[in-house]
């Protein structure tokens, strides 16, 4: 597996709304782009940095994954995100070594990336995404 590059933070806010005022009042950027990923139950917001990529996510839904982690830890960072040059390579790779894995198959995210989660107990508590962009 070849790590590319940090693709993106994901951070949990209560609301986009919020998080957009602040990031335009505090650095006076704008969100790139935002989209809705109903299969996560969650709307985003992207700002590019550099390299990388600031992903505010907002639930949709209490019961969704952003609603549950925000209910039990308060807004903050969710997850950091690494770039790979194949997913479907890394995630059999990673399941090959043993590593507990959430989505045992690359999936559909935000941009159209495929995307896949590292079980946190792996990580020492860090929610990882390896992520293959579908576009360059």
């Amino acid at each position: 597996m070849k790590l590319l590059k940090i693709s993106h933070l994901g951070i949990a806010d209560k609301t986009l709304a919020e998080a957009m005022e602040r990031l335009e009042r505090i650095f006076g950027i704008q969100a790139e782009h935002t989209e809705e990923v109903a299969d996560q139950k969650v709307r985003t917001a992207f700002y590019p940095i550099g390299q990388s990529t600031l992903e505010y996510l907002e639930s949709t839904d209490p019961e969704g994954p952003i609603g549950k982690f925000l209910e039990k830890r308060g807004p903050g960072i969710h997850h950091i995100a690494f770039e790979v040059d194949d997913v479907d390579a890394a995630v059999k790779e990673l399941l090959a070594k043993g590593v507990r894995m959430i989505d045992k198959e690359p999936r559909k995210g935000a941009h159209g990336n495929r995307i896949a989660f590292i079980h946190p107990a792996e990580t020492g508590g860090v929610l990882i995404e390896v992520c293959q962009p579908t576009h360059h």
